[in-house]
């Protein structure tokens, strides 16, 4: 009983203390598949950001990080604190991006216009993109980015950096780290980046779009 009590305390206190929080997915484990299982899933966001989420709580424990914006802290910080910041932020952006298959999403409003008109076609931007992300060596990240003027970039960035850091909206991203994909596609590094095209929610990207 009192193991229980004490259990029950120390789960109080930490959440009590905890700022940042695992994000909430808003649509289910399987709701990906095949292109993401329900596999990858449970390790990708129930391990691996949960990991970055702890360990960011206990750095920026009594320190200026504690009150700020993942975004503030990815550009104000370095090291440890920069790295579990940047990661939760990116892959935030990640899985919030994503809705069931579609063989026909594509971009919606003034995004699509700019990419069309930047790109020459969404079917250039989409081999631009893969492409980017294919040659990245190791392990990061490759985003579609806006900057304040609405001009778009493709981008290659190391680890856990995030466009913010550039001054510039993150919009699409897709993450090249090997945990992303490796149960379900193993080293087909081309292959995965071409099926999440299929559950891209371009609704959301639109949005980012707008609010850069």
């Amino acid at each position: 009983m009192k193991t229980l009590y004490l259990i029950q305390l120390l789960n109080v206190i930490f959440f009590t203390m905890a700022k940042f929080e695992l994000l909430t997915l808003p649509y289910g484990a399987k709701a990906l598949e095949p292109v993401i299982s329900e596999q990858t899933i449970a390790y990708h966001h129930g391990r691996h950001l949960q990991g970055y989420v702890n360990n960011l709580n206990k750095l920026a424990e009594g320190t200026p990080f504690e009150s700020m914006n993942l975004e503030d802290i990815v550009r104000q910080s370095d090291g440890g604190m920069q790295n579990n910041a940047g990661q939760i932020l990116n892959h935030n952006l990640y899985f919030l991006q994503f809705a069931a298959p579609s063989s026909d999403a594509r971009p919606v409003g003034d995004l699509a216009a700019a990419i069309d008109r930047q790109f020459g076609s969404f079917e250039n931007f989409q081999k631009e993109f893969v492409q980017a992300g294919a040659a990245l060596f190791g392990s990061g990240w490759v985003w579609l980015e806006a900057g304040a003027d609405g001009k778009l970039y493709i981008s290659q960035y190391a680890n856990a950096a995030n466009p913010v850091q550039k001054g510039l909206t993150p919009l699409l991203t897709f993450d090249v780290w090997e945990h992303a994909y490796y149960l379900d596609w193993q080293n087909r590094r081309p292959d995965y980046l071409n099926a999440l095209w299929q559950i891209i929610d371009w609704q959301v990207i639109e949005e980012r779009y707008q609010g850069r």
